[in-house]
């Protein structure tokens, strides 16, 4: 059996999907993002039930109700992993468990995104059930352990999330609300809005890119939102950018940013622009844009 080695045409040439952290505060238009993604395309993971801001959206949408529902939701969207034990969430037996309620796999095909609002909220759903398991108890005292639950919180959190993210040729977008806090030193610093210190620390290690959606103010006074995309940034916001594609700022047009970002990988495979990359990257060129009322 030889080597499978997969070359480096093969592996330019699979379909890509950019895996983005979209933070930002409570208000500044994080689910109004959804708009700018093809409604056809797109399944809106709708964890907040507080899509007033999208009413009018019309893509498709899934709502999990409990961290149960959404690990059943990881795995049919992603599939499983074949190393994992039989027992264990998002192996084989799990993805022909769900497959059998979900049906067939194949109806995914049609959707390139998947956008996730909020991690926030899931945070609070996995720590619910996490205070339920028996690592959030004492062995000892029979007590709550709320440091055992938290640590199984931080973990389960981090698995699903990989996990999704690793959704082949899918773009997946997870949203959560920006906190403003003051540190040890009195100093300002941002920090996603997320139970327990885990995923937020070590979520922007398993993604391409972090944006933060803000208010920028200009020179001449005025306000105008903008993506903050490169780690190094006059704001102190938390970005980062896997792909080398951005500026500092882009406009909020979050499917113009998918496509530039993607526009990398298609020109490292020689392949030209998307369909309608060329127009997106174009825009997301373009200098600031006036702030607009939205909601969160």
């Amino acid at each position: 059996m030889a080597l499978p080695i997969i070359s480096a045409a093969q592996r330019l040439a699979q379909k890509q999907g950019v895996k983005l952290v979209l933070l930002g505060k409570s208000g500044i238009g994080k689910t109004s993002q959804l708009k700018t993604l093809p409604e056809a395309s797109t399944l809106f993971v709708d964890l907040e039930a507080g899509d007033l801001a999208v009413r009018d959206w019309q893509g498709d949408c899934v709502r999990p109700a409990t961290w149960p529902e959404f690990r059943d939701l990881v795995v049919f969207l992603a599939g499983p992993n074949p190393a994992l034990p039989a027992d264990a969430p998002y192996s084989q037996a799990h993805y022909s468990h769900v497959c059998e309620r979900y049906g067939d796999p194949a109806q995914l095909a049609r959707y390139g995104t998947y956008f996730v609002d909020s991690i926030t909220v899931l945070a609070r759903l996995a720590l619910i059930w996490a205070k339920t398991q028996p690592q959030a108890q004492s062995d000892r005292t029979g007590k709550p352990d709320t440091r055992g639950a938290y640590g199984l919180l931080g973990a389960e959190m981090l698995t699903a999330l990989t996990h999704l993210q690793h959704a082949r040729g899918k773009n997946v977008v997870f949203v959560a609300i920006l906190d403003e806090k003051l540190d040890d030193f009195n100093r300002k610093v941002f920090v996603p809005q997320i139970e327990g210190s885990k995923t937020a620390a070590e979520l922007p290690g398993i993604v391409d890119e972090v944006v933060t959606l803000a208010e920028i103010k200009a020179e001449d006074g005025s306000a105008y939102r903008a993506f903050v995309t490169h780690t190094l940034n006059p704001y102190g916001y938390p970005a980062k950018d896997r792909s080398g594609q951005l500026e500092v700022l882009e406009p909020p047009d979050l499917h113009a940013l998918i496509a530039k970002c993607a526009a990398a990988t298609r020109a490292a495979a020689g392949k030209p622009p998307a369909k309608d990359s060329a127009a997106a990257v174009t825009a997301a060129a373009a200098p600031s844009i006036p702030n607009q009322t939205t909601q969160d």
